[in-house]
């Protein structure tokens, strides 16, 4: 079932039909659409919902008519009835992204939020209200329209739908090109107030009533910003930044705000609760990085890994050796998790049919790669790096322990946590293990200190890994690099495991 939804108006009577038709032809559904009596010289909106008789995974919209006329089309779409939680978004992606268990969602970061230039910047209050009276606005950073049905609200109600808290990453009057002074910033920083008052504010508000008016009478769970996005060292940031910071401060006190400056080796000039840190760089760079914040500053504030990723071409479309690396870092992230206290992978998605028209038209490159999840109209797979962020998945809220590597070699990295399992509710201890080298190497675990004994049986170890550092994952292997678990007998507080060459594993042992 699929509901189709059409903004249109006509010099004269409006006698359309709408089909869904296959690559071969087939009408595989259809609906018409007529107004005689209405006045259709103002944009009218028109919903039909379609049954599908069949499938064909390369069929397309069809709008025809038999009248002779004039008639005007806009903000036309096609929503499958089945969508997640009903708001919009694919089911199948987002189940795979709540699988992460999530405890946040920054958006609608990156430079999406600056722009090449502040005309083209995402500018949230464009992007609220009904769908068909967004104007919408074209992304000059990576060369395509959006009508901005992924607004501001769609953000904020995505966070609220897979249990995370909203991190909400606002333009601070700065672009890749241009910026507006700090002495003129007034207007982008009340803008910034409107924002929080339309996700956080009382339903009779200026701009919660708006929000209300959308469906969501309750305040949304607003309690992040970031003040821009890469645009330390830009002329007018810190001035600008001060101006956002302390407007902020004044009327919502509780808010956590992210500066985008690095506060990790040196202090931050300016008041920040978080400083960013993005890092897209080579596998062994990333792989070095897992002692990052080893020596990082301990007071002041805490650290945001808001966007981190081995790209080019040690990552080529998502490779088992981007992800071995990835997991390191990760590691080193968790190991001082008192100054790191958030992190995400980026980007998340990638719709691969867009990228295959842009290089057809333009005889262009890839958009991004790699990403998390890749998908088209009716498939998708995770990366290898989408598979090894389920590693982690127990790891926030759970207990670092106290663990060291003897006469291991530099390859090998490890950390250990005592976490409580939400889906049988028993205690495990988990030891994750990198092997960030060509040979197979053993590794002997011995644990001392735990108030409880290891169980010998219930306990499990899971590997990623394959037999090239460079295969990647695709619709017709979809699983090739995902995690393979066993069960492991026997298990002890002393024990040895194999850890294959580029790998990443974690043993569950059951306390």
């Amino acid at each position: 079932m699929y509901k189709v939804v059409l903004h249109v108006k006509s010099l004269g009577p409006i006698d359309l039909k709408v089909s869904f038709v296959g690559d071969d032809g087939v009408n595989l559904g259809s609906k018409s659409i007529r107004a005689d009596g209405l006045n259709v010289t103002k944009w009218s909106k028109m919903e039909r919902t379609i049954k599908g008789k069949g499938t064909n995974h390369n069929s397309s919209l069809q709008i025809t008519t038999k009248t002779k006329g004039v008639i005007w089309l806009d903000q036309v779409s096609a929503m499958p009835s089945d969508t997640y939680n009903g708001h919009g978004f694919r089911s199948d992606l987002f189940k795979m992204v709540a699988d992460l268990k999530p405890n946040f969602l920054r958006f609608l970061g990156g430079t999406y939020v600056e722009g090449n230039s502040l005309k083209y910047a995402f500018r949230w209050k464009e992007t609220v209200g009904p769908r068909e009276e967004r104007s919408g606005h074209w992304n000059d950073v990576y060369s395509y329209w959006s009508d901005d049905g992924l607004g501001y609200f769609e953000g904020l109600q995505l966070a609220e739908d897979l249990g995370a808290l909203p991190i909400w990453v606002f333009n601070a009057g700065i672009s890749r090109s241009d910026e507006i002074s700090t002495a003129n910033i007034g207007p982008w920083v009340q803008e910034a107030l409107d924002g929080i008052e339309f996700a956080r504010g009382h339903a009779n508000s200026q701009w919660g009533s708006l929000r209300a008016s959308m469906g969501h009478p309750q305040p949304f769970n607003l309690k992040f910003v970031a003040i821009g996005n890469e645009d330390c060292g830009m002329q007018y940031y810190e001035g600008n930044y001060m101006k956002f910071y302390e407007a902020i401060k004044r009327t919502y006190p509780d808010i956590q705000i992210i500066s985008n400056c690095d506060g990790s080796e040196h202090p931050l000039k300016h008041p920040a609760d978080i400083y960013e840190y993005h890092v897209y760089t080579s596998s062994p760079d990333m792989f070095s990085r897992n002692t990052r914040f080893d020596k990082a500053l301990r007071s002041g504030p805490k650290a945001f890994v808001s966007e981190y990723a081995v790209w080019h071409e040690d990552a080529g479309h998502g490779s088992l050796y981007a992800a071995v690396a990835e997991a390191a870092f990760l590691i080193g992230i968790e190991r001082n998790s008192d100054v790191v206290i958030m992190a995400s992978y980026a980007p998340l998605l990638m719709n691969i049919n867009m990228n295959l028209t842009k290089i057809k038209e333009a005889n262009a490159t890839w958009t991004w790669w790699p990403d998390a999840i890749v998908f088209n109209s009716y498939q998708n797979y995770g990366t290898p790096s989408y598979w090894m962020q389920t590693f982690f998945v127990g790891s926030s809220g759970a207990l670092l322990l106290n663990s060291t590597l003897q006469n291991s070699p530099y390859s090998i990295v490890a950390s250990a946590i005592q976490y409580k399992n939400s889906q049988d509710g028993k205690n495990y201890l988990r030891v994750k293990v990198v092997n960030y080298a060509k040979a197979t190497q053993n590794l002997g675990i011995s644990i001392n200190g735990l108030s409880t004994n290891v169980q010998p049986s219930g306990s499990s170890m899971a590997v990623l890994t394959s037999s090239n550092i460079i295969d990647e994952n695709s619709f017709s292997e979809p699983m090739k690099i995902s995690p393979q678990r066993t069960s492991l007998a026997n298990a002890t507080k002393d024990m040895n495991v194999r850890l294959p060459p580029y790998s990443v594993a974690w043993i569950d042992l059951l306390i």
